[in-house]
Order: structure tokens, then C-alpha cells, then sequence
């Protein structure tokens, strides 16, 4: 028997779920067992980690997302080289948890996004939305011995969608309640949002991208302070909120733009930190002023963004947040004051593990990807119809 059909028969299979986010710290990797798929999807995590890229990866992972800064030559090396880091993570993860790695089935690849342009653009005669991710599946494939699924966005683009957020599946299949009224938070470099009613069908949920979630604090805190990010918050809460750069940046016309809507570095990089800077040249807060208005640019966006939906704010029942954002303890006190009606929760309180969400969630998709299962919302991402997610990989004698 073919050892693909072998997998699809599984009923059970461990499974390697890999992503690395907009803030390009380094691979999240999340090893889990997972039964059957669909609505009886089952998920059990067994070991997660981060492993970071080296300085000057990262620093050139950076360089190379700003619009006219990557050359091809740069772009198509760099997309081997970090399908080379994401398989050392599979064999890193397997060995953190004490398995062997041949017993791993399936591996599910996001990759890194180095661009995201989900707006329709006129190009050759042609009306195209587009993405790249980078992080070539086949190296993963190979260098492990495992089956690999990824391009999980792209499926979803063909069909005239945002490819984005991905997400909301995972959410609607872990969370969905009969009882509450959830919004799901994912503060990464991007802040994201699912709207879970209670009782609501898979054809009912609402996601959409809210703005930047630690991408500009981060961003600023290199600048400042040399420091990869705000520890703790500390920083924004030893600074005064400025009402008049606040103003000024939720000028931002994303912050309006009608949903399906989905944005990354692209909309809030470098170009986008160089307006603020420029700001402050009329304007001369301390750095720790700013740090605490842009941390309170991304609790602040992510509160209007309910505008978008039919949930009004009094009526969320639990505000359920994962991501980076849940260690900055002034992000979370922000959402506190805004959110006061609801409880507060992380998703480790529903086993789910808020650093680990996403690599779970790319570890599903691989699995509905293999199980012919589509993944994508149209309601979400304003696709044309539903469709499996994913481009899958084989393996030598496969």
C-alpha cells in the first residue's frame, strides 16, 4: 500500500505544526497528537518550543520584507536556507519531547511570510491578489522523511480571497461554544480577531486582522532601547499616552478599511515607523511616551475593530487571547479597562497554549489538507468557496 494512503487511513498521527510570524523571532514548533479531522478533530499537545533564528537571519529576514529592499538572488537562497532551520526544528522538537523522529507522520508548514498584498491590483491585464511565503516545503520533506503540506494561503488567494487570517477554522473547531459569546484574540506582529456567537455554524464566523499587534512596539524598542521587545510591558507603563500621536496614527486608513481585511509589515513596517518618528520630531515625547501610545494604538484598534461585526462589545462573554501579546502586562490591562463586561481569559486556561496556538493550527490545516477537508472561511477571508488548503510535499520513495 502507498504510504500516503497509509496516512490518510490513519485515524490517529503525530504531527509537527511550524510557523514563523511577522515579528520573525524564530520558528514556533508545536508537536501534537490529533485524531480523526474536521468537526471530530481531536488535538493533544505534546511538546512545543521556539527556536530563535540567528542575529543577523532575522536581521536579513527584516530587510528583505520591505517593499524594494530583497533581490531575487537573495530571496530564492534565503527560501532554502530557512526550509534548512524549519527542518532542524522538526528534528529539535522530536528531541525536546524524547521521540523519535521516524515517528512523526505529517508535518504542516507555514513558512515566513515576507509578503502579504491581499489587496486587487491591475498587473499585465490580469486583477491578482498575492503572498509569498518563504521556506521551501521540499527541503522540509526531504531532510525529514516526513510528508509535508504548505503554501496553505494560496488556495485560498486563487479563489479571490485575502488568504488570510487562517486562524478562525482552528478557533471555530477548539472553541465554539453553546453557552458564550467568544472573541478570539491573537496578538503576534499582526492582531487578529475571530467572532464566535454562541451557537454560530462554521458559515457564520467573522475574522479579520485588526492592525499591528507588537510589530511597531517592537520595532521601536530596537530603536530605543536595543531591546527585541517591551519585557513585561514595563516600558509602556512607565510612559504617558500621547492623545495627539494616538489620533494622528489611527488616521491609518486600514483602521477603516471594510472587512475581509488582512495587513503585515507591508502596511505597518518600516515605513510606517519612519511616519512616526517624523511625528515626533514636531511633537518630542520620550521614547517611553511612545512606547506607550503605540501599545495603546494596538489595544485601541483591536477594540474598534468589533465595530465590524454584529458582536457589540457589552455582549462578548469571554475575550480568549494568545499570541506574545498575553506577556505584556500593559496590553493586557488596556484590554481589561475595554473589555470590562467580559472575562478575560488566555487560551492555555482551554489547553490550548497561547505561544503555541498557531503551530497548532498549521498542524490541523496539514491534517485537513491530507483528509481533503477545506479550511479556509469565505466568510472570513471573502473567498469565492470553500477549498483544501495546502500544497502537499512527498518524500523520496513516497
Amino acid at each position: 500500500m502507498h504510504p500516503f494512503v497509509k496516512l490518510i487511513r490513519k485515524r490517529e498521527k503525530l504531527v509537527v505544526g511550524l510557523i514563523s510570524g511577522t515579528s520573525m523571532d524564530g520558528i514556533d514548533a508545536a508537536l501534537v497528537q490529533i485524531r480523526n479531522h474536521g468537526k471530530d478533530t481531536e488535538v493533544n499537545l505534546i511538546n512545543f518550543y521556539t527556536f530563535s533564528f540567528p542575529h543577523q537571519l532575522k536581521k536579513e529576514l527584516l530587510r528583505i520584507s520591505e517593499p524594494g529592499c530583497g533581490t531575487v538572488d537573495q530571496i530564492c537562497r534565503l527560501n532554502f536556507v530557512i526550509g534548512e532551520y524549519f527542518a532542524d526544528a522538526v528534528f529539535d522538537i522530536c528531541n525536546l519531547a524524547k521521540l523519535n523522529d521516524s515517528k512523526v507522520d505529517l508535518i504542516g508548514s507555514h513558512g515566513q511570510t515576507i509578503h502579504h498584498l491581499p489587496d486587487r491590483k491591475k498587473c499585465f491585464n490580469k486583477s491578482i491578489r498575492s503572498t509569498f511565503q518563504i521556506g521551501e516545503p521540499a527541503v522540509i520533506a526531504n531532510r525529514t522523511g516526513v510528508i509535508t503540506v504548505a503554501n496553505f494561503r494560496s488556495a485560498d488567494i486563487a479563489l479571490n480571497g485575502q488568504g488570510a487570517p487562517l486562524i478562525p477554522y482552528f478557533d471555530y473547531l477548539m472553541f465554539n461554544s453553546e453557552k458564550f459569546n467568544r472573541v478570539l484574540l491573537n496578538i503576534g506582529g499582526i492582531a487578529n480577531i475571530t467572532i464566535l456567537p454562541k451557537n454560530s455554524s462554521i458559515n457564520e464566523v467573522l475574522a479579520y486582522d485588526t492592525g499591528p499587534g507588537n510589530m511597531v512596539i517592537n520595532a521601536l524598542m530596537r530603536k530605543f532601547y536595543h531591546s527585541a521587545y517591551d519585557k513585561d510591558g514595563r516600558i509602556a507603563m512607565s510612559g504617558e499616552i500621547s492623545e495627539q500621536m494616538l489620533l494622528k496614527l489611527l488616521q491609518h486608513p486600514f483602521f477603516n478599511k471594510p472587512i475581509p481585511k488582512s495587513t503585515g509589515r507591508e502596511e505597518f513596517g518600516d515605513l510606517f515607523i519612519k511616519q512616526i518618528l517624523e511625528l515626533n520630531e514636531e511633537l518630542k515625547l520620550k521614547p517611553e511616551d511612545i512606547i506607550a501610545t503605540v501599545t495603546e494604538l494596538t489595544t485601541y484598534s483591536i477594540t474598534e475593530a468589533l465595530k465590524f461585526s454584529h458582536l457589540p462589545i457589552e455582549q462578548v462573554d469571554q475575550l480568549i487571547v494568545s499570541g506574545g501579546g498575553i506577556h505584556n502586562a500593559s496590553i493586557l490591562k488596556s484590554l481589561k479597562n475595554n473589555f470590562s463586561g467580559s472575562d478575560i481569559l488566555t487560551s492555555d486556561y482551554f489547553n490550548v497554549p497561547g505561544d503555541a496556538k498557531e503551530a497548532m493550527c498549521f498542524a490541523v490545516l496539514a491534517n485537513e489538507a491530507i483528509s481533503a477537508t477545506p479550511a479556509n472561511l469565505p466568510s472570513v477571508t471573502g473567498a469565492k468557496s470553500p477549498t483544501i488548503l495546502g500544497t502537499i510535499c512527498m518524500v523520496g520513495g513516497c
